[in-house]
């Protein structure tokens, strides 16, 4: 069985230099900043966020998925300076599978700096080890290398190419789905 008791708490998660936490509506400056970033949109496939309403309304329908127990939407702060650096997400929370699709995003001064891999493996090992999840799914756009590699570098598998199975913005676009099983997680080493 899925472990709901992470439903009734929000799970706080720590690493070297993050903390993951619950989203509040003070995040929703940050969060607008980001998704109206060129860079951060540029394979989204989704709306940029125009105005910090839009944000606002994007955590709070985050915090119902929650409320829920359909999804966990985490703010991922800088641990030192409390500083809003991105979002990890599971979306799509399947009880009956033990399975959840992942989301996340990350603001583009803290590129390449191993942040997301850091967040990432946190919030799978939680999954796999406190909340009993058997596998993980990701859909990327094709387009989205950066995607590619650190789902790779995580131990996800391609599982599919879906051409032109999603339509966005007038046009068809393809999608890639991966998988990660607990049996394939490779965390980074300490």
């Amino acid at each position: 069985m899925i472990n709901k008791t992470f439903f009734k708490e929000f799970p706080v998660l720590e690493t070297n230099r993050l903390i993951l936490r619950k989203f509040t509506l003070e995040d929703a400056k940050e969060v607008q900043s980001m998704r109206s970033d060129q860079r951060v949109m540029k394979h989204m496939d989704s709306k940029e966020h125009l105005s910090i309403a839009q944000s606002e309304e994007f955590i709070k329908e985050n915090l119902n998925t929650y409320s829920l127990e359909k999804g966990i939407f985490w703010a991922i702060t800088e641990k030192n300076s409390g500083a809003f650096i991105g979002d990890f997400a599971f979306w799509r929370i399947d009880s009956k599978n033990f399975r959840a699709e992942i989301g996340y995003t990350l603001n583009p001064a803290y590129w390449g700096k191993g942040y997301m891999k850091e967040a990432m493996d946190a919030a799978l090992a939680f999954g796999f080890k406190k909340l009993n999840l058997h596998s993980f799914e990701a859909n990327i756009n094709p387009e989205n290398m950066n995607s590619r590699k650190i789902l790779e570098r995580t131990g996800f598998k391609k599982e599919a190419y879906f051409r032109e199975n999603y339509y966005y913005d007038g046009r068809f676009l393809d999608s890639e789905i991966y998988c990660l099983l607990e049996r394939d997680f490779t965390p980074r080493k300490a």
